[in-house]
């Protein structure tokens, strides 16, 4: 995709975000530690834009993203959404601030209340925020399933009676019920047949366009980062080790983790694929309890030098809009 909003003002400037879950002990069960389970993230999000944070399971992604929301408090850092730092807000202004930030949970099902109408279930923002009452909101309702490709008839069953590719639709449709400006898709198509993946994430893309929603899209599938996404974010336990439009990154990747992740994509021609000699990475994903010293990587990392260990690289420049956290980029 190309950076369709370059230039604009950012919609969402994240700065030094960190979140830490303090780790208790003992009787009193006093703090002997900290998860560091996000530990000085910065990005910004621009107008009609996607920003995907991709990496692997424990990365922090997920955990950036609802302390984006105001969903957990950040430990440190700032969340200014429309030039306003969320994170200095009062619960009531928090709240309203909210109504322009949305999420896409990963599974649809579990998201949706089995014992609600899906037509109360998307007008439940509406009806709590006093937005909306009445047949002004069953119209309303029908609008957005209409919009999602389903039909306003459908606003009568319950979550059950719909196939998941069915239901994330109506996930899609409740965020979208408040018109807000920007919308966390937590692994949104993860949890959907390949089938339906590619219906789902052309549903985002047309919504996109015809609704100037910006995304913050979260996921660890290389393949659906580079269908949707303007820039991407590579995160590695807390921390973003490299940043770039989307193309410029799979096309010249810089730090061994992003060259890792890309080599274990699969190629669609069988021959490319058998000739390919993918990087594979040694070791677990270390603890976000007990980070290593220096690099966060260099403890898996093929390059690693003594200054890894004793230096943490800092997130630079090296091309335009193409950033590393690495000594030997």
């Amino acid at each position: 995709m190309t950076d369709r909003s370059a230039g604009a003002a950012p919609l969402l400037a994240v700065t030094d975000l960190k979140v830490h879950f303090p780790i208790r002990a003992g009787l009193l069960r006093r703090p002997t530690g900290a998860v560091r389970a996000v530990d000085g993230v910065s990005f910004a999000i621009r107008p009609g834009e996607t920003f995907a944070l991709v990496g692997e399971s424990g990365c922090g992604k997920s955990t950036t993203g609802y302390a984006v929301l105001g969903m957990i408090r950040p430990s440190a850092g700032a969340v200014a959404f429309l030039g306003e730092d969320l994170t200095r807000l009062d619960r009531a202004a928090l709240r309203r601030a909210q109504r322009d930030l949305q999420i896409i949970f990963q599974d649809p099902f579990s998201s949706l209340d089995p014992k609600m109408l899906i037509g109360d279930s998307i007008g439940e923002p509406l009806l709590v925020r006093g937005v909306l009452s009445g047949a002004a909101l069953a119209r309303r309702v029908a609008e957005v399933l209409e919009l999602v490709g389903l039909q306003a008839a459908h606003a009568r069953r319950y979550p059950h009676e719909f196939s998941g590719g069915q239901r994330q639709r109506i996930v899609i449709a409740r965020a979208l019920a408040l018109q807000p400006k920007l919308i966390v898709c937590d692994e949104p198509v993860s949890a959907l047949d390949v089938s339906i993946r590619s219906q789902i994430l052309n549903l985002l893309m047309r919504l996109q366009r015809e609704l100037g929603i910006s995304y913050l899209f979260i996921s660890h599938d290389l393949a659906v980062v580079r269908h949707v996404s303007d820039r991407v974010a590579v995160m590695y336990l807390g921390h973003i080790v490299e940043e770039a439009p989307t193309e410029q990154l799979f096309a010249a990747p810089t730090h061994p983790y992003t060259q890792a992740l890309l080599s274990a994509i699969l190629l669609p021609d069988p021959a490319a694929q058998r000739a390919r000699r993918p990087l594979i990475l040694q070791g677990d994903l270390p603890s976000p309890a007990a980070p290593p010293s220096g690099c966060a990587f260099r403890t898996r990392c093929p390059m690693a030098k003594k200054i890894c260990a004793e230096t943490k690289p800092i997130l630079r420049s090296i091309a335009g809009a193409h950033r590393a956290a690495c000594h030997f980029v």
